[in-house]
């Protein structure tokens, strides 16, 4: 990669991984739903002013901002409100790389390969650890529960996008900001019917300048210059070679965290950080590994 598309992709680590700590500063005094049906509100209405309309049709547009941005963000930011810390987020979230897998192979029909059925195994251990970890005070099960549900309609996102691919739209920035305007209803509608009118109006009305700013973080740095950079490399170089920058978020995420917001992690879960971060390495790179083995494994041979 030249120096100027690394620096590029520090910068979308870093954007992406501090991005957890600013959800906690917007929860503080913002309900979950009502924050995310503005975030998208904000992305949406001021995106589309700059970016064009993606020629997709309106039912994909629609099938993606539910998964990806409704479902997605709806249990994530209801988790963090819910006992799951920032830190832990950012590393359980990644886990949408494993239900990618699965619902591939389940919606799509893709092959599993052995490597990818270590890597889930390996990772999902590393899940079952850190949630078995949980002692109701760094994290409760019900924040790890949601965390999880989010990971899965991230893959779920990521299933809808590989399906626009195939039938030949191209999948861009443009795609982030349009389907915005879809999660907003859901949002607005459960925000009503779960933390009620009463807590929509005085959270408007008393609106701080920290939320103010989360806000704006979360939609235009996070959403569009994070997405927008992402794009960006993805069309200059291979897939294989852009995807394990995801797994600097949670390093970022967790050293944030740490700093910002006082967050500990206990040996337990420090354990199970490093099996989900080796499947996930495995599921990336496994299949190159595997050639070098056979590679070698011939050179070998014809000695």
């Amino acid at each position: 990669m030249r120096a100027k598309d690394v620096v590029l992709g520090l910068v979308i680590v870093l954007v992406w991984g501090f991005n957890f700590v600013v959800i906690v500063w917007g929860l503080e005094t913002m309900p979950p739903l009502l924050m995310g049906s503005l975030r998208f509100l904000l992305i949406a209405v001021i995106g589309s002013l700059f970016v064009a309309r993606p020629q997709i049709p309106l039912k994909w547009l629609f099938a993606y901002g539910i998964s990806l941005g409704f479902g997605q963000f709806a249990f994530l930011f209801s988790a963090m409100a819910n006992g799951m810390p920032a830190g832990l987020a950012s590393l359980v979230l990644q886990s949408q790389a494993l239900f990618t897998l699965l619902l591939g192979g389940l919606l799509l029909a893709e092959a599993i390969k052995t490597y990818q059925l270590v890597a889930i195994m390996i990772a999902g251990g590393g899940l079952a650890l850190i949630g078995w970890s949980g002692n109701g005070e760094a994290m409760t099960a019900v924040g790890f529960g949601l965390t999880l549900a989010g990971a899965a309609c991230w893959a779920l996102g990521n299933i809808v996008n590989r399906s626009i691919s195939q039938q030949g739209y191209k999948a861009s920035v443009g795609l982030v900001v349009w389907s915005a305007w879809i999660p907003p209803v859901p949002f607005f509608i459960c925000s009503y019917l779960v933390e009620g009118p009463v807590a929509i109006v005085e959270s408007v009305q008393q609106i701080s300048w920290l939320a103010v700013g989360a806000l704006l973080y979360l939609a235009f740095v996070a959403s569009i210059l994070g997405y927008s950079l992402w794009s960006h490399l993805i069309s200059r170089y291979p897939a294989g070679q852009i995807a394990p920058l995801t797994l600097g978020v949670p390093a970022v995420g967790l050293t944030s965290a740490a700093l910002c917001l006082g967050e500990t992690v206990s040996l337990v879960q420090w354990a199970g950080i490093a099996l989900v971060v080796f499947g996930l390495v495995i599921n990336m790179r496994g299949e190159q590994w595997l050639e070098k083995f056979w590679s070698w494994k011939r050179v070998n041979h014809s000695l």
